[in-house]
């Protein structure tokens, strides 16, 4: 059978005729094709709208979390993986913990250890022409003290005060050591020796106090500009 394609136009223009006032299911087979092809695009389109968008939405929230809890797993997983060394490691640090703790005075025994650097340097045959305490510094858990000292004395005598220094049983520190030769000859030699105390717990209670009371007002600070700023555009 030959199909004329000049025919087909015509043919599917004459089914498009004369549908008004006529129920779709006596229409010609072009109109009615074309129609169920209409609705089932508009069914389509106001699915995807109005269900399957939100789906796809649900779908992708659920891979982000599913992605997230599975990162946790894996850090988790190393955590746990890791557990006894870490335990062994935690044990190891609080042993060194307390062995500088020991090295540290208290507050009462600073006196002696005070008197302790003044014996290493007159057993040495150190003459001090200074040996200043100076202004106690108090850390985070620990107290400086810096104590300025002038000796003099042979050059053999200060290199054994400065070992005797490292060798105290508390944490002495030398620090800013400078030697020059005096007139008579004798090494003179500036330092600044630093030695350090734990805090006793009302000192160490002050300190949190105090940590506490800066973090209140730096949350006070960065309210009270937030308001500014508001008052600024409300004001614009």
């Amino acid at each position: 059978m030959n199909i004329d394609l000049k025919d087909i136009g015509p043919r599917l223009a004459e089914q498009f005729q004369g549908l008004q006032g006529r129920h779709p299911g006596q229409w010609p087979l072009a109109p009615r094709l074309l129609c169920a092809a209409g609705v089932m695009a508009l069914v389509a389109g106001l699915g995807y709208f109005f269900y399957w968008s939100g789906q796809f939405e649900k779908q992708e929230k659920g891979a982000r979390e599913e992605q997230k809890l599975r990162d946790e797993y894996k850090s988790k997983m190393a955590q746990a993986i890791n557990l006894e060394a870490l335990k062994q490691q935690k044990i190891e640090v609080d042993k060194s913990v307390v062995l500088l703790e020991k090295q540290l005075p208290s507050k009462s025994e600073m006196a002696r250890l005070l008197s302790d650097i003044n014996q290493a340097g007159v057993g040495r045959g150190l003459q001090f022409e200074l040996f200043k305490p100076g202004q106690e510094v108090v850390r985070d858990y620990y107290a400086e003290l810096p104590i300025e000292i002038k000796v003099t004395g042979r050059y053999n005598d200060i290199g054994a005060f400065a070992a005797d220094m490292a060798n105290l049983p508390r944490i002495v520190t030398l620090n800013n050591m400078s030697v020059v030769t005096g007139k008579d000859g004798a090494l003179q030699m500036d330092a600044v020796a630093k030695t350090f105390r734990y805090l006793d717990q009302d000192e160490l209670n002050a300190q949190r106090q105090a940590r506490e009371d800066k973090k209140a007002k730096g949350k006070k600070g960065k309210k009270a500009k937030g308001k500014g700023k508001n008052a600024e555009g409300d004001a614009k």
